[in-house]
């Protein structure tokens, strides 16, 4: 299978843009802004029901974010575990282990200081002061108390289930979990895993087999994100409307230029600074940073961000099966850094309320130190309001940002993965132990080497760059 073009039974090939994923994502948002505005102008029916596209959006987009949140639990326990157990293979793994941390720690921290440095410098909160928005609770609340209780686990793996009433009046039940609590029983189970030795051979065969599984599924649910990325602009804009989101639009743009200083200037001097080749970084992790873009979960992206790092950026698997993984959970430069460091910037600003020094010190803290309350799923909600109560700044000023979340969480994704591939990189090289003949091998295009088999690079191209 070409991994530039798709052949159909005729013989012809079919254009570029008719089997590039990244063409058929970017005809997904430029499609669901469109039936999006449609079906805002539609308005709802006579009853106040939603009309039938709006509806249909609705639900395109609600249900493929459900695919991706179940998976979570499963993609988490067997990565995590899988990742620590992986390290009885990795000479000094103590010494690797602390080195990721420390880098982690190191790239957010110059993260946070982007993210403060523009909401300090261009004011984006003083531009929406003026507009007609309407501060709203937040559907989640995230403070330090309950990040510290949420480290205790519940139940296995922190499974739960939530009762609502229904519109009929009866009771409707849904499973929840608390992924903090999957991360602590995973990091758990692993360790001790590691520690029987021999003993826990059968097990952790089955959870690499399990995991194997899951991340085959996963990318089953990938090779859809073009209609879940249609539903879910699409009913953004009917939610929200025009106005509400172009009101907003001064923050967008300095979290975009944010999120961009870090990608493209902060993590290339990072890269240079230590022999690598820029145009190769990007070149091997542009295919996980697109899919992040898309899926908005770094989780979801999991599976691709691994192999990237292994096959494209060289960094050998015992490694990159526990620092990726780790990262996809704890490593949120977009979501931890940026955006709560800028929001909370801009929150104080909307509601004119002026942040002293020991505050903006409290933001790079909370930032650094907090980022597993991200937890790798979609959304940053529960970091904003850590940042937003340690501040004491009013936690209103979340629903401030709702309408925009969607388009926002994009980029900040495509940021968080980004990292996630860069830092295992730079420790491997750091190390002594990156593959730096893989890492300089040219791409031609691919997502992976040319040790793929056909089917591997098929299947692995849909989900990137074809």
């Amino acid at each position: 299978m070409s991994a530039t073009t798709a052949t159909p039974p005729n013989g012809r090939r079919l254009p570029r843009w008719m089997t590039s994923f990244g063409w058929q994502i970017l005809a997904a948002l430029v499609l669901g802004l469109v039936l999006g505005t449609v079906a805002m102008n539609l308005g709802a029916d006579a009853e106040g029901n939603p009309n039938g596209l709006h509806a249909t959006l609705k639900v395109l987009g609600s249900s493929y974010v459900t695919l991706l949140r179940a998976a979570v639990v499963p993609l988490i326990f067997t990565a995590i575990v899988s990742s620590i157990v992986g390290l009885r293979k990795v000479t000094n793994a103590a010494r690797l282990a602390g080195q990721t941390l420390l880098w982690f720690a190191i790239t957010a921290f110059i993260s946070v200081l982007v993210g403060i440095t523009l909401g300090v410098t261009l004011k984006p909160g003083e531009a929406a002061s003026g507009a007609d928005l309407t501060p709203s609770d937040p559907y989640t609340v995230g403070t330090w108390w309950n990040f510290l209780t949420g480290l205790v686990p519940q139940n296995f793996l922190g499974l739960g289930v939530n009762a609502s009433l229904n519109d009929a009046g009866g009771v409707a039940a849904s499973a929840s979990f608390n992924v903090l609590q999957v991360i602590v029983v995973s990091v758990a189970v692993g360790i001790a895993a590691l520690k029987l030795g021999k003993k826990a051979e059968p097990f952790i065969q089955l959870t690499e087999s399990a995991l194997a599984i899951i991340q085959k599924v996963l990318w089953w649910i990938i090779r859809i994100a073009p209609i879940g990325t249609l539903g879910l602009i699409g009913n953004a804009v009917v939610e929200y409307g025009w106005e509400k989101m172009g009101a907003l639009s001064a923050f967008v743009a300095v979290l975009y230029v944010g999120l961009a200083i870090v990608l493209f200037v902060v993590y290339p001097i990072i890269v240079k600074t230590n022999g690598l080749s820029v145009r190769q970084y990007f070149s091997g992790v542009w295919p996980a940073v697109q899919l992040g873009f898309v899926s908005r979960s770094s989780i979801g992206t999991l599976p691709l961000t691994q192999r990237v790092t292994e096959r494209n950026l060289g960094v050998p698997r015992g490694y990159a099966s526990f620092a990726v993984p780790l990262g996809a959970t704890t490593k949120m430069d977009g979501c931890a850094a940026v955006y709560p460091a800028l929001a909370a910037i801009f929150i104080a600003q909307f509601f004119g309320i002026e942040l002293s020094i020991v505050q903006y010190l409290l933001i790079v803290l909370v930032s650094v130190v907090g980022s597993a309350a991200t937890a790798g799923t979609t959304g940053a909600t529960v970091m904003l309001t850590l940042t937003l109560s340690t501040l004491g700044l009013p936690l209103e000023g979340v629903g401030l940002l709702l309408a925009i979340d969607p388009i926002i969480d994009m980029g900040r994704t495509a940021l968080n993965v980004a990292g996630q591939a860069l830092v295992p990189t730079i420790v491997a090289k750091r190390e002594g132990i990156l593959d730096t003949d893989l890492y300089n091998a040219p791409r031609n295009g691919l997502a992976f080497d040319n040790a793929d088999t056909e089917d591997e690079v098929g299947e692995n191209a849909t989900a990137g760059t074809r």
